[in-house]
C-alpha cells in the first residue's frame, strides 16, 4: 500500500512555514497550505514554489472549514504553525490572540478527532510559555510562568494538545521552540528589525533606530534549522513533546554590536532607546536545554549566533541595494 505524503501546513505563508514547505517538498511530501481569505495575504515568502504546493483556504477560527480541508486532503502530518505570534500586539489584542493562538489549536485538534485520528499533529509551542523561569536553561520538566497574553494562549495550545493526547489516543506532539530567526523574520520582530535597521543606516537610507530593551537574553536559532526538527518529532514511533534550541544565550545589545560590526559601525552612534517598546511584563531570560532533542531526535543546530546575524544582515543589504538600482 503507498504510503500517504499529504501534508497540511498553517501559517504556510510565514517564516516556519515557508521553510518547511520547502524542507517537505525535499521529502517527497505533497504540501498544502492552509491560508484565509483575506486581501491583504502576503505570499512573498513562498513565491519561489508557489508552483509547487497547493493553497487551500479555511481559516482557524471556523471550525467548519478546518474539517472539509481535512476530509478533503486526507493529510498524514498536520502542522500547526499560524497564530497571532507577535508578542506587544497580544498586549494590546489579547482576545484576537486567544481566538487564534489557543482556541484555534483545540477547533484543529476537534477536527481531526472528527475526521482521523491516525492523523499525526504537531503544534507550535514556544519558549514565551517559560515567561520569569525559575530555571536556567529552561527544560521539560521547568514549571510555566508565561508573562503575555501570547505566551499564555501558547500555553492553552500546549496543554490542550497533551489533553487530546492523552484522551483520544491522537499522535499530537508539541515542539517547545526557542527564538529561531532568519532573512524571512518579519521586521515587527526585534532581531529583523536590527538587520533591516543597520543595512538601512548603513546604505544612508536611516540615521537612527530605536530599540527597547536591550539586555533582554534570548536563545537565539536559525528557523531553517528548527523545521528539521519539528518533521522529526512526527516520525518517531510514539508522541513526545520536545524542546528546540541551541542552549546559548545573547542580550539584544549583543545581537545588535555584532549587527552593526558586520558593516564596520559603531552601534553606540546610531541606537536609540525608546522606553515605549518595552513589554508591560518583561521576559529577562530564555535559554532551552534541547539534550532529548539531541538523543532521541539526533537533531542539533547547524547555524549559530555570529552566523544567524551575519545572514540577516548580509541579506537586507542586498535586498535593499537591489531596490535602489
Amino acid at each position: 500500500m503507498k504510503k500517504n505524503k499529504n501534508v497540511l501546513i498553517t501559517g504556510i505563508t510565514g517564516q516556519d512555514g515557508s521553510y518547511l514547505a520547502e524542507f517537505l517538498l525535499g521529502k517527497g511530501y505533497r504540501v498544502y497550505g492552509m491560508v484565509r481569505r483575506s486581501s491583504t495575504e502576503n505570499f512573498e515568502r513562498i513565491e519561489h514554489i508557489k508552483d509547487r504546493i497547493e493553497l487551500v483556504e479555511a481559516d482557524l477560527l471556523d471550525q467548519l472549514s478546518m474539517i472539509h480541508i481535512l476530509k478533503r486532503i486526507r493529510p498524514r502530518e498536520v502542522y500547526n504553525l499560524a497564530s497571532q505570534s507577535y508578542v506587544p500586539t497580544s498586549f494590546e489584542q489579547p482576545l484576537l490572540t486567544g481566538e487564534f493562538t489557543a482556541l484555534g489549536v483545540t477547533r484543529m485538534l476537534e477536527a481531526i478527532k472528527l475526521v482521523d485520528r491516525t492523523i499525526r499533529f504537531y503544534q507550535a509551542s514556544s519558549s514565551e510559555m517559560f515567561g520569569m523561569s525559575s530555571e536556567s536553561p529552561q527544560k521539560l520538566t521547568t514549571p510555566f510562568h508565561p508573562r503575555s497574553p501570547y505566551g499564555v494562549a501558547k500555553l492553552y495550545g500546549h496543554w490542550i494538545t497533551i489533553n487530546y493526547r492523552e484522551s483520544y489516543n491522537i499522535f499530537a506532539v508539541s515542539g517547545i521552540l526557542f527564538n529561531h530567526e532568519s532573512p524571512r523574520r518579519g521586521k515587527e520582530f526585534v532581531t529583523r528589525k536590527i538587520s533591516y535597521g543597520v543595512a538601512k543606516i548603513k546604505l544612508g537610507l536611516a540615521k537612527t533606530l530605536k530599540l527597547g530593551n536591550l539586555d533582554a537574553k534570548r536563545d537565539w536559532g536559525f528557523a531553517g534549522d528548527y523545521v528539521d526538527a519539528m518533521w522529526r518529532m512526527l516520525q518517531q514511533p510514539k508522541p513526545e513533546d520536545f524542546i528546540i534550541a541551541t542552549g546559548e544565550t545573547h542580550t539584544v545589545r549583543e545581537f545588535t554590536e555584532l549587527a552593526f560590526q558586520h558593516v564596520g559601525l559603531d552601534w553606540k552612534k546610531y541606537v536609540g532607546i525608546d522606553p515605549k517598546l518595552y513589554r508591560p511584563a518583561e521576559v529577562h531570560l530564555l535559554c532551552g536545554n534541547y539534550d532529548k532533542a539531541f538523543k532521541q531526535l539526533k537533531w542539533k543546530p547547524n547555524i549559530h549566533f555570529r552566523e544567524l546575524v551575519k545572514m540577516m544582515v548580509e541579506h537586507d543589504l542586498q535586498a535593499l541595494q537591489e531596490s535602489m538600482r
